[in-house]
């Protein structure tokens, strides 16, 4: 079976293939709940304390259910809450899993590598499988690795995985990141929230979603400080205890939202969204020449009319214009009159999914090892790759398969932008990223039929 279609089971999802008819604007609501980046993350973190914690707005994705696969064969109890889309995560009982288990359970997600830190802390002992997730680049774990050997970690690397170990304990240690990588600032505050002594984390991740994260592990008796430029000091503890938290809303989900109600010249009200942590796609949503209402319980994003406009965007880290928002946005910006420019400088394999998009019309050109140019903001890195948007150029149906995640949503929105019809192929990975995506849709009024 294939990731997608495993994703899609995992969730209930009993059809693999659209048939989309294009050319009508989306129109309606859609309610957003917790990120996918901050619960899958909270669930393991709930690892580290012996006790009951409860976490609300956690959606029903495919990535959340592989981490309560691999929380429930440690031990752990987790029983859906008293109201929907709460969790509640009974740590008493953690112990050791099979390595078939584990494989099992992770083989299309790569949040195993953060089960590290508190099953050293409670066990003494981790494996982690073949780490599978997105194909996008090759999202090194070394920066995990050698975070984890400076706690005091021993890595041992087998033909199944990499099995770690921690016989004398772990202790606090000075960590400076080659790069603020979201998935190793959270390993390091995974880990040294018990480990003995002080950590200094130089070059961390801050984005929402790891403030997020320390809010939970403070909950828990954690005790941490954010200082300027990117520092976090983490003064370890003994024994943390169970947290209640109602988790951030993904803002992935309803960047993506807003950028079908503009290419689809829509008007889409994301329920849930927040301003404060989508201002920099704010910015860039608005020099496109979309507008957008920021309310009390959400923002409206629509296309008001006329021409949309080129833009340059170079991806990077927080507070700069996320990674995850560049693919859904290229899509209506194939409809903007002129050149735009998307300098991607995270991911080095993210613009696969613009192949689909030159079959249905569109004329991009990628720069395999990017360009440089003038005026640039983020610093130029060796992986990275450039995008050239030239519109605006009517979009067709066709016959697409989704490569990805974000890929695949984008290839929803180019369908759906398109005039004839399309069969996009592979929709189950979406599920990954994506609560209820096919209703979501109809709400929205997308005309689609669906097949297994």
């Amino acid at each position: 079976m294939s990731d997608a279609a495993r994703a899609a089971a995992s969730v209930g999802l009993t059809f693999d293939r659209l048939t989309i008819e294009g050319g009508k604007p989306l129109e309606g609501t859609v309610d957003v709940r917790g990120a996918k980046n901050l619960v899958t993350k909270a669930m393991v973190a709930s690892l580290l304390s012996e006790d009951v914690s409860v976490l609300r707005d956690v959606p029903d994705l495919s990535d959340v259910r592989v981490v309560r696969g691999l929380l429930e064969i440690h031990g752990v109890i987790v029983e859906e809450g008293a109201q929907p889309g709460e969790l509640r995560l009974d740590t008493r009982n953690v112990r050791r899993a099979h390595v078939r288990e584990i494989d099992a359970h992770a083989g299309s997600s790569r949040i195993p590598i953060l089960f590290c830190g508190p099953l050293l802390h409670q066990l003494g002992e981790a494996f982690i499988p073949d780490l599978g997730g997105c194909r996008i680049g090759d999202r090194p774990i070394d920066f995990h690795l050698d975070a984890l050997r400076k706690f005091g970690a021993i890595v041992e690397k087998l033909p199944a995985g990499i099995r770690l170990s921690a016989p004398n304990g772990l202790h606090g240690a000075h960590i400076h990141l080659p790069y603020p990588s979201v998935g190793a600032t959270e390993q390091v505050l995974l880990t040294a929230t018990r480990a003995e002594g002080t950590t200094e984390l130089r070059n961390a991740a801050i984005e929402p979603e790891i403030m997020d994260l320390i809010a939970i592990l403070q909950k828990m008796g954690a005790i941490i400080s954010v200082e300027p430029n990117r520092v976090i000091l983490i003064e370890g503890v003994k024994e943390l205890r169970g947290y209640t938290h109602r988790a951030i809303f993904d803002r992935n989900e309803a960047a993506s939202w807003a950028s079908a109600a503009l290419a689809t010249r829509g008007n889409v009200f994301v329920k849930g969204a927040v301003q404060e942590h989508m201002m920099t796609f704010l910015n860039v949503f608005r020099k496109v020449g979309g507008e957008f209402d920021v309310l009390e319980d959400g923002i409206r994003f629509w296309h008001p009319g006329g021409a949309l406009k080129p833009v340059v965007i170079e991806t990077d880290v927080h507070p700069g214009f996320m990674t995850d928002w560049q693919q859904p946005l290229i899509v209506a910006l194939t409809q903007a009159d002129g050149v735009s420019t998307v300098h991607e400088t995270v991911y080095e394999n993210r613009f696969g999914f613009t192949d689909a998009l030159l079959k249905m019309g569109a004329d991009i050109r990628v720069h395999p090892r990017g360009f440089a140019a003038p005026n640039r903001r983020v610093p130029r890195r060796e992986l990275e790759q450039a995008a050239v948007i030239t519109g605006p150029t009517p979009l067709h149906g066709a016959d697409i398969v989704v490569p990805d995640l974000r890929g695949g949503f984008s290839h929803l929105i180019a369908a759906l932008t398109a005039e004839g019809q399309s069969t996009v192929r592979n929709v189950g990975i979406i599920s990954r990223g994506y609560e209820n995506f096919g209703d979501k849709l109809k709400a929205l009024g997308a005309r689609f039929s669906v097949e297994g």
